[in-house]
C-alpha cells in the first residue's frame, strides 16, 4: 500500500489503484516516435512526432502548385493528431527544401524555424526563395543551427552535424572509429551551392538512430566520416539529396551501415543507378524503401512494388510511415498497398 499526502492529510491508495498508476506510467514510456516522410514529388518534408507530442519537420517541399505540398504536410499532421509544427528545419535555400515554407504557415501555425543562416547561393531563384522566407517567418522565433547544436525537443535527442559548410569537430558518442570504407574512395570538385551547406541531423530515440543529411554533397559527408567515422552506425538512413550521385559515397553510406534506407525522389528525380547501387549494397542493409518508382531506372534499380509509396507518375501523394521504439525496434507501413514490415531489436 502506497501513502500520498493530499490536503494536508495522509491518504491511503487502494493495491489497485497502486497497479494502474504503474501500468499507466509503463504504457507512457513506451509511446513510440512516428515519422512520416511526405511525398512532395521529388523534393523533402519528413516529419517526426515524439511521444511527448513535439513535433520537427524538417524541410517544406515546394511552393506554389495550387498549395499541393502544404497540403500533403497538413494532411500527414492531422493525421498524428497534431493542430501545429513545434518546428520547421529548412536544411538549405533550394525550392524542393523551403519553397513551401510562406503556403504552410498559410496552412497551420509553426512555433519556431531552423535554418543554417544567411544564404551563401548568390542567384536570383534563391534570393527570390530567401526573401519569400525571410517574409513568411517574419516575427517568429528563428534559430539559426550550429554543428553540435542540439534542438530542444522533447523525446528525441537531435543534434546538428553539419550547417553552413561546418562539420562537427569531434565524433558523437559512440563514434570516432577508423573509417575502412575511407580507402580508394575518388574526391570530387568543391561545391560553391547551398547543398553544401545543408543541416545535417542525427537523431537518437532510445537506441534508434536516423541520419537526415539533407542535400549534403559529397565532399562535405567526406569531412564527416573520414579518416574517422564521427557519426557511427545508424539504423535508418534518409538517404542524402533525394538519392543523387552528387551525395551518397560510400565512405559514408558503408560506415553507416543502415538498416533502412529511404528515398526521397520523385519519378524522374533522385535514385540515381549509381547511388541506389551504393545504398543497396551496404553492409547490414535490409532494405530499401522509396517514395516513388524511379521512371530511369528500370526494375534493376527499383526495389519491388510492396517498399515504393507511389508506382506511377499520377500525381498520388502517398506518404510512408515510421512508427519507433526506445529499444531500437520500429515499423515501416506504406499506405498505398497496406504492406508494413517490423525490424525488430537487435
Amino acid at each position: 500500500m502506497r501513502a500520498l499526502l493530499a490536503s494536508g492529510q495522509m491518504r491511503v491508495l487502494p493495491l489497485f489503484a497502486c497497479a494502474c498508476l504503474v501500468a499507466s506510467s509503463a504504457l507512457a514510456a513506451e509511446k513510440p516516435l512516428e515519422i512520416f516522410f511526405i511525398d512532395v514529388e521529388g523534393g523533402q518534408a519528413t516529419l517526426f512526432v515524439t511521444p511527448e507530442r513535439h513535433s520537427l519537420l524538417i524541410d517544406t517541399g515546394w511552393g506554389y502548385n495550387a498549395y499541393r505540398d502544404a497540403k500533403r504536410i497538413a494532411a500527414a499532421a492531422k493525421l498524428a493528431g497534431l493542430k501545429r509544427i513545434d518546428y520547421v528545419l529548412v536544411t538549405h535555400y533550394h525550392a524542393d527544401h523551403v519553397g513551401g515554407v510562406p503556403q504552410l504557415v498559410a496552412k497551420m501555425p509553426v512555433g519556431a524555424f531552423i535554418d543554417h543562416g544567411p544564404n551563401r547561393e548568390n542567384s536570383n531563384s534563391v534570393n527570390h526563395l530567401v526573401s519569400e522566407y525571410q517574409t513568411a517567418i517574419d516575427g517568429s522565433p528563428h534559430i539559426v543551427a550550429k554543428p553540435g547544436d542540439h534542438l530542444p525537443l522533447k523525446g528525441i535527442d537531435a543534434e546538428i552535424v553539419s550547417a553552413d559548410g561546418n562539420v562537427i569537430g569531434q565524433p558523437l558518442s559512440g563514434a570516432g572509429q577508423p573509417n575502412s570504407f575511407c580507402a580508394n574512395v575518388p574526391q570530387k570538385d568543391p561545391d560553391p551551392t547551398e547543398n553544401a551547406r545543408s543541416v545535417g541531423t542525427v537523431l537518437a530515440f532510445g537506441r534508434l538512430r536516423i541520419v537526415d543529411l539533407g542535400d549534403l554533397t559529397w565532399r562535405k559527408e567526406l569531412e564527416l566520416v573520414c579518416p574517422n567515422n564521427k557519426l557511427g552506425h545508424a539504423d535508418i538512413f534518409v538517404v542524402s539529396h533525394h538519392g543523387m550521385d552528387l551525395s551518397n559515397s560510400p565512405a559514408l553510406v558503408h560506415a553507416l551501415a543502415p538498416r533502412v534506407a529511404v528515398f526521397d525522389n520523385g519519378t524522374k528525380k533522385g535514385a540515381s543507378a549509381s547511388a541506389w547501387d551504393i545504398v543497396k549494397s551496404s553492409p547490414g542493409l535490409e532494405d530499401i524503401w522509396q517514395l516513388h518508382f524511379a521512371d530511369a531506372n528500370g526494375q534493376g534499380h527499383n526495389v519491388s512494388d510492396p517498399f515504393i509509396a507511389n508506382v506511377t507518375e499520377a500525381d498520388t501523394g502517398y506518404y510512408l510511415k515510421i512508427t519507433a521504439h526506445e529499444d531500437g525496434s520500429f515499423e515501416v507501413f506504406n499506405p498505398r498497398n497496406k504492406f508494413s514490415k517490423n525490424y525488430p531489436a537487435r
